[in-house]
């Protein structure tokens, strides 16, 4: 376990010979240099509350914290980070600040410090690359050492383990408990290096509402490695006590009173991707865990607390726009949200359902436009024009469709800097941390969220499998909008699946399913994408410059779709043949 700060820290650092580091290393010398911003006044001590060790009940999968007897699941949730923050303005700090909420509800006028924090990795980046972060912050006279985690399944909560020690220098021997062993042999052979730094004023108030505590902290400062550096202006909002639906029911009134944007990026991210010279990444969604044994109510919050955590993670790529995956991945995270809604519907009349989707249709939209020139530009333009290298205009093309496709980002970033944006993002999050579901469900229906998950995912397993299978008769001969229709049957099924078909034991048969429904997804998009091009090929008009090269664009997709028939009865052959993993037959096999 972690020193608290009752208990001596080591005295040096050690490289992983045990040998002294020694004084001019370079690590060192980045973090004297450091020091030796810091004013006068802040070497002296000053009254800096620092709490001791931190566990949650988080950890790396295979860290291996102490002996010590395991906290009950309730106790360590209550010991970790449970964090939002919101992005602002830094001229419209102290308006927040004079807020409502916060003048009504704030104990005292709070506390100022500034804190200095260096961030620490290997040269290969061992730590960020495996979702951890090791940083020292100097607040005062006091030297704290923190692990913190990614994010794993929920938006809010991260793990988190503090220490003192005696410098700004890491002590890597008090990190490792809580780092995974797969990677502790790694670390003690490679040396830590400052990445980056962080200098930080912050301003704390703690706000006391009936649902629970909140500390706020308004922090102004920047992110520096080497000679870049980033602004830092946000507002954080992290759970002491209760609900955790008190950082929402706080960041609402904030959004409000103004311009706000929910982010759950951390400093380290960002300083990272700094140090980097990248753009925010953005990923996939996480494979979903359910237990056999869950209830519908339990898998209803773990789905759509993924697909939250998914929409949140993709933000700030999509509003950075210099990552085309961005507004890729916001678009998937919005349509697995909108089809974790209609689910929903299957389980009673749910009054707030159609709301939340409005919301979420409305965002997609007004993102669709941007994805859709990201894909001619960057796939299906330069594609052709290598293939078709004697046919003239695909330049021109190319750089009316970059103009349209400015245009597209402009409308993706007015709808994402929208304030109906935030607030439906985090009046989202508030409706799945309080379980607003339980609330807007009929009387009658209540029961049906207290029975097995599994018994409620084999009927709407079932029943969209065979709605896919019955628009898909005689499915040699269908016509391209019946096989538009099939698409849109295959595709509801594979979100279903993604949700729904990891409450089965048969993980192989699982996979495989899954793997025969993508494949005829892909497959039955071409036609879709056959109708996008033209769209967009018909909202340039007929310049003559480009209308040979536009003309080839349109040849060349209808001779592939029209070739690529055999191979799609193919995969549809492969696809019907496959055992249906939520079958009783195959759970008993």
């Amino acid at each position: 376990m972690l020193k608290s700060d009752a208990t001596p820290a080591r005295k040096t650092m050690s490289a992983p010979d045990r040998n002294p580091v020694p004084k001019d290393d370079k690590r060192t010398q980045i973090v004297a240099g450091f020091l030796r911003q810091l004013e006068p006044a802040e070497l002296a001590a000053e009254p800096v509350i620092v709490e001791g060790a931190v566990v949650d009940q988080m950890p790396p999968r295979d860290a291996e914290p102490a002996q010590e007897p395991r906290q009950s699941s309730a106790a360590a949730r209550a010991a970790g980070e449970i964090e939002l923050k919101l992005l602002v303005d830094a001229d419209r700090m102290a308006h927040f600040n004079a807020a409502p909420v916060i003048a009504m509800n704030a104990r005292s006028k709070g506390t100022h410090k500034r804190l200095k924090s260096v961030y620490y990795d290997t040269p290969e980046r061992t730590l960020r690359r495996n979702g951890l972060s090791l940083r020292v912050r100097r607040s005062g006279a006091r030297f704290v050492q923190t692990v913190k985690t990614d994010a794993a399944d929920d938006p809010l909560r991260r793990g988190e383990w503090e220490a003192s020690v005696p410098s700004l220098a890491p002590d890597l021997a008090l990190a490792m408990p809580f780092i995974p062993e797969k990677l502790r042999g790694h670390l003690e052979a490679q040396p830590l290096e400052a990445v980056f730094t962080a200098d930080i004023h912050r301003h704390a108030r703690m706000i006391d509402l009936p649902s629970g505590t909140v500390e706020i902290a308004f922090d102004l400062g920047e992110l520096t490695a080497d000679d870049n550096s980033l602004p830092v202006s946000e507002i954080e909002l992290e759970l002491k006590s209760g609900s955790a639906s008190t950082i929402y029911e706080i960041a609402l009134r904030l959004a409000e009173h103004g311009a706000v944007k929910p982010s759950i990026r951390t400093k380290s991210a960002r300083g990272f991707d700094l140090a980097a010279g990248k753009p925010p990444s953005a990923r996939r969604p996480r494979k979903l865990r359910l237990d056999a044994s869950v209830t519908l109510d339990e898998a209803f919050a773990t789905i759509l607390r993924s697909c939250f955590l998914h929409l949140l993670q993709s933000l700030p790529a999509a509003e950075d726009g210099r990552n085309p995956e961005g507004i890729h991945q916001l678009r998937v995270s919005l349509r697995r949200l909108r089809s974790v809604l209609d689910l929903m519907r299957s389980a009673g009349a749910l009054s707030n359902l159609d709301t939340l989707r409005t919301e979420a249709k409305w965002l997609a939209q007004d993102l669709s436009a941007a994805r859709d020139w990201d894909v001619f530009r960057l796939d299906t333009l330069p594609t052709i024009a290598k293939a078709c290298p004697s046919i003239a205009g695909f330049d021109a093309l190319d750089r009316l469709a970059a103009g349209r496709q400015s245009d597209a980002y402009r409308k993706a970033h007015d709808a994402l800097d929208d304030r109906r944006c935030a607030i439906f993002l985090i009046g989202l999050g508030n409706w799945i941390e309080a379980r607003g579901w339980r609330n807007d469900v009929a009387t009658e229906d209540l029961g049906q969220l207290a029975e097995p998950a599994i018994d409620f995912a084999q009927r709407i397993l079932s029943a969209q499998y065979a709605k896919v299978l019955k628009r898909g008769r005689r499915f040699k001969s269908l016509p391209a909008e019946q096989l538009h229709r099939v698409r849109l049957a295959t595709k509801r099924l594979r979100y279903l699946g993604e949700f729904l078909l990891p409450l089965f034991a048969d993980g192989k048969s699982a996979r495989k399913f899954s793997h025969r429904l993508a494949g005829l997804q892909e497959e039955l998009g071409a036609f879709n994408d056959m109708a996008v091009t033209a769209s967009l090929l018909d909202g340039l008009g007929a310049e003559p410059d480009c209308a040979i090269a536009a003309a080839a664009i349109t040849g060349w997709q209808a001779r592939a779709s029209a070739g690529v028939q055999p191979s799609l009865q193919g995969t549809w052959r492969d696809f019907t043949a496959a055992r249906v993993p939520w079958s009783r037959q195959t759970q008993q096999a």
